[in-house]
């Protein structure tokens, strides 16, 4: 059940949309269920959401948030991204509290994913 004035879904815009929802099924098990041709809703992705076709990309430079992602293990994660397709745009660095690494999916929507 949603909880009021929490983030409850989002939606991220993806110029290839069948790339996106592949990418996101392989890396992570994402699920995915279609509402026509131009959008798709993801489900087992921590929070719900969807992907929107459009030409635009959301990325950090762009002035966009940061989606970011938890990894028990992060260069699995990393080899995870890396086989479905992602591209490293971001090497792993330390920040306080953990280490992380940015990535582009398909659509080059930038994304991040964290550990200890």
């Amino acid at each position: 059940m949603p909880t009021h004035h929490k983030i409850n879904y989002l939606e991220i815009p993806a110029a290839d949309l069948d790339g996106t929802k592949a990418f996101f099924q392989q890396a992570f098990d994402w699920q995915f269920t279609d509402y026509g041709p131009d959008y798709s809703c993801f489900t087992n992705g921590g929070l719900d959401g969807g992907f929107y076709r459009a030409k635009d990309s959301a990325t950090v430079a762009g002035g966009s948030l940061l989606m970011v992602l938890y990894s028990k293990d992060l260069q699995q994660s990393q080899q995870q991204v890396e086989a479905a397709g992602g591209k490293i745009i971001k090497p792993v660095f330390s920040f306080p509290g953990g280490r992380r690494f940015h990535f582009a999916d398909p659509s080059g929507n930038e994304y991040a994913i964290w550990s200890e």
